[in-house]
Order: structure tokens, then sequence, then C-alpha cells
């Protein structure tokens, strides 16, 4: 493998997890890969009312519930490793969750990914490593890993979850300078955001996995945060959020599909 790496890699860990930090640092050491520690935001215990860019109201609306103090520490973290990442001269990061666990080819498989999306997309933002659960999407590049092919696709409907995120400096600086409020997790606020506005990349299947660690920075777990400060409308604004960003995704990708014919 070659020595050069071109792009920055952060790795979010709670403070006090050491044993998820020398686990996720051992998985990156197969891989080559040169990486910062950043600390991950503890939102576990904060008292959201003093959080002056949550947005409750708004939450309620586009969730249909509130969210829960793990989910504004995630957020924070990522909105954290973005603003990080632009303050050094690098032109590409990738950030992990300290549960990942990345294919050992992950080094040349980010590094085909930037070479294809920087000759082809000059304009791309972001792309999914961890979640292959695709829908909407058209398969672009195919790269080897140590575990099999990866097909690189545009993502109309982008992805959920954020245990891989590789940024492009103008996807991290949209991410940055567009934060206003918080309305959403993370996962579902890259969704309407990338899903509206393009540039928007994932694998399939995914070169990051994840360990069966519980997350750290989410809890109290998944059960709990859905349930908590749920509307009467929950279901039917879950559902109108679904079926919009998927004509939204649909009509992009047609119009893609398209330009690219035409």
């Amino acid at each position: 493998m070659a020595d050069t790496q071109d792009f920055l890699c952060l790795v979010i860990n709670l403070d006090g997890s050491t044993a998820r930090m020398a686990s996720i640092s051992e998985s990156l050491g197969c891989t080559g890969i040169r990486f910062e520690r950043l600390s991950a935001f503890d939102g576990r215990r904060l008292n959201l009312a003093d959080v002056a860019d949550y947005d409750a109201e708004a939450a309620r609306r586009y969730m249909g519930r509130e969210l829960v103090g793990g989910e504004i520490g995630c957020y924070y973290s990522h909105l954290n490793a973005a603003r990080a990442f632009l303050q050094t001269d690098l032109s590409h990061c990738l950030v992990i969750e300290d549960d990942a666990a990345p294919d050992a080819a992950l080094k040349t498989i980010v590094a085909g990914a930037i070479a294809f999306l920087d000759r082809h997309d000059p304009d791309w933002k972001i792309v999914n490593l961890g979640n292959e659960r695709m829908k909407i999407f058209r398969p672009l590049l195919t790269l080897p890993g140590a575990r099999g092919d990866y097909r690189l696709c545009a993502a109309y409907y982008f992805p959920m979850t954020t245990g891989g995120i590789l940024w492009s400096r103008a996807g991290a600086r949209a991410f940055v300078e567009g934060h206003r409020t918080i309305f959403a997790p993370v996962d579902n606020y890259f969704r309407h955001w990338i899903t509206r506005a393009g540039g928007g990349y994932a694998f399939q299947p995914r070169p990051v996995s994840t360990t069966d660690a519980e997350s750290d920075i989410t809890h109290p777990g998944t059960q709990q945060r859905s349930r908590r400060g749920r509307t009467l409308l929950y279901g039917l604004r879950k559902q109108r959020r679904l079926l919009v960003d998927k004509l939204i995704a649909s009509l992009a990708r047609i119009r893609d599909r398209r330009r690219t014919e035409g």
C-alpha cells in the first residue's frame, strides 16, 4: 500500500471510551490510514432548553418528535469534525465513528473515490461509506476491496447513518456555513439537505461496517429516542418526510439520466 495519504482522517471518540478507541485504532492501523482523534460532544446530560440552536418546534414538525441530548451531541460531533477539517489546508476528509469496522483496503477505496469524483463532479459534497441500504441511486464505478468489490453510486436519496463519511472541502464548508438550527438527527439532516442540494454519493455494499458495540454518543437507546416527545401526528409526518424525499430524489435521477443520455 502506498504511503501517500492526501486526505485527513478524523475519528470521533467520546472521552473515556478507551476500549473503543483502541479497537478503531487497531482497525485503521490495518488499513494504513493515518488519523487524528476528535473528542466527541457528549450531549447525554444536556438541558435542551439551554441549547440555543436546537429548535424543538421544528423537530416536532419535521420529525414528528423531539430530539434527545445524545442526538444533539452526535450532530455537534459531526459539525465539529467539519470545522476541524476546514482549519486544515487539505481538500478531503474522512470522518469515522469509533464503532466502525473498515475494510482493510479502505485507504485505496477512498483514494479511488476521490480521484473519480474530482474528475467527474467537481461540485460533489459527501460520500456515505457506511450504509448499503440504497434506494434511488445510479452505479458509477467499481472499486476492489479486501472483502470484495464496492460500487460507488450517485445517491439521490441519501442513505442514513454516519459511521463513515467522506467530505469534499466544498461539502464541509456548505454544512458548516449552512448551519442555523438543529431540527433533526445528523443523518436525517444529511438526507434532507443532500437529497435537495445534490452532490451526494454512497457505496454498495458498504466498505465501513459497524461493530456490535452500542453507540456512546447517541445514548439512550433507539427505542427511547424514537418515542420521546412524539406528537400525535408522528406517523403521518414520518411518512410525509419519506415520500417527499423520495419524490425529490426520483426527479433528480430522471434529470440526471436525461442529461447523461443527451
